[in-house]
């Protein structure tokens, strides 16, 4: 099979890792890539933003599958002409992606189909929202409705926090994806992502994970896209994994179908485990970054006939194997991140990669021959183990390797797991 990927992150570089070792591959492409992902296929120039110009590129290269990585395409419609031309696509329609791109849509479907999740209001007026969070009171939840980079989310602790974060959104600080707020009920727990990948009428569930969105260590600091990760999450035992198809996922599926919107791809369920049980925060429509890579790094299946069912609606006949080790990502990202960060810091040297860990590129180029840092999360250093506590040492070890100065990274990825396994 020829294979089109969709992206350049972290999340992009594991997808390809695992699909080249795929038998089934003849040939994979990536648009526009890294220099990590330029290891397992070869890069193309086709402008990802173009719809047309990606389908012409497919019709001709003859590519049978297209894997699309981030949000950004899939809420723009890459999916729909690519259908429409009959080449095969994992990712949903533009109609579909809407359970990430607008988090209004998502609380009303959940209102619809009776999915926990916490109350909400929606409103695009300041004044109207200013009240909302006056009558209610604090801690409240202020949401950006549309896609803002994994930025756009304040949870407030006081009522001026939450007032800010209304004048930020309705003051053009996430753009357009800030013309209308959700806002919404504080859920108290622990977070937990999870997976599931959807044909729209059969659901697969995947492996368990949870992130570390605070930027320091302790959870500590502004929310960032994910300074960490580590798989599996204790948090989900069996039961809340059985609950959370039942009371999450199916209902989302049966609904989203109802609505003449099936939904294929993957569903990527951003979980509060409250006193009454998993409670959705939000819907993702791709694997999480760092999420994947752990996912990666367990996952024993071939990974491309599982996406695969996923587009030609045969879910019910794959099965994705696991294994009982546990891995860990580390995230190292520029200084300054998630604010202002300097670009273009030299990366001198990089570990090798061996069985038990690898070095995922997230946001780096070559420049005059040197591997340089071009975004805010740069690197994903993953490690697996027995435990996640030796999962943890594993990528520590390798982080302790990369030769650059001007990065950072937490030192207490796992640390929720580590605490129960000394339990």
């Amino acid at each position: 099979m020829k294979v089109l990927l969709i992206g350049s992150g972290g999340r992009e570089h594991a997808l390809a890792w695992k699909l080249a070792q795929s038998p089934l591959l003849s040939k994979l492409y990536a648009a526009p890539g890294n220099p990590g992902i330029a290891e397992h296929a070869t890069l193309i120039a086709v402008d990802t933003e173009d719809n047309e110009a990606v389908a012409a590129f497919c019709l001709e290269e003859a590519i049978d599958f297209v894997v699309v990585g981030p949000e950004a395409p899939l809420v723009a419609g890459l999916a729909d002409p690519l259908r429409a031309a009959g080449i095969a696509v994992f990712g949903p329609s533009a109609a579909a992606a809407q359970l990430e791109g607008s988090k209004g849509f998502t609380k009303d479907i959940c209102a619809r189909y009776n999915i926990p999740t916490g109350a909400y209001q929606r409103f695009d007026d300041a004044g109207k929202a200013k009240a909302y969070i006056l009558a209610e009171g604090a801690p409240i939840v202020v949401k950006a409705d549309g896609l803002a980079a994994g930025k756009g989310v304040t949870v407030a602790m006081t009522l001026d926090e939450a007032i800010a974060a209304v004048d930020d959104c309705f003051d053009g600080a996430f753009g357009s994806a800030g013309a209308e707020v959700v806002i919404e009920a504080f859920l108290d727990g622990e977070e937990a992502s999870f997976f599931c990948l959807c044909d729209g009428t059969h659901a697969l569930a995947l492996a368990t994970a949870q992130d570390h969105k605070r930027v320091g260590d302790g959870d500590t600091g502004p929310n960032t896209g994910g300074m960490g990760a580590y798989s599996p999450a204790a948090v989900m035992t069996p039961e809340l994994i059985e609950r959370t198809m039942k009371e999450i996922i199916e209902p989302t599926m049966r609904g989203m179908a109802e609505s003449g919107m099936p939904f294929t791809g993957v569903f990527f369920a951003g979980l509060m485990i409250t006193a009454k049980g998993p409670e959705l925060i939000e819907y993702n429509v791709r694997f999480g970054d760092p999420e994947c890579q752990v996912l990666m790094m367990r996952l024993k299946s071939d990974l491309l006939p599982l996406l695969l069912a996923c587009a030609n609606g045969t879910l019910d006949q794959v099965a994705a194997e696991w294994s009982d080790d546990a891995a860990l990502t580390v995230v190292m990202a520029s200084k300054g991140y998630p604010g202002a960060y300097e670009k273009n810091s030299v990366i001198s040297a990089l570990p090798a990669d061996s069985d038990t860990a690898k070095v995922f590129h997230a946001g780096t180029a070559l420049k005059d021959g040197a591997l340089v840092a071009t975004g805010g999360r740069v690197l994903g250093v993953t490690a697996i183990g027995p435990s996640v506590g030796d999962a943890q040492k594993g990528a520590y070890a390798l982080a302790d390797q990369v030769h650059w100065d001007n990065g950072f990274s937490r030192r207490d990825i796992g640390w929720r797991a580590i605490e129960r396994e000394g339990r």
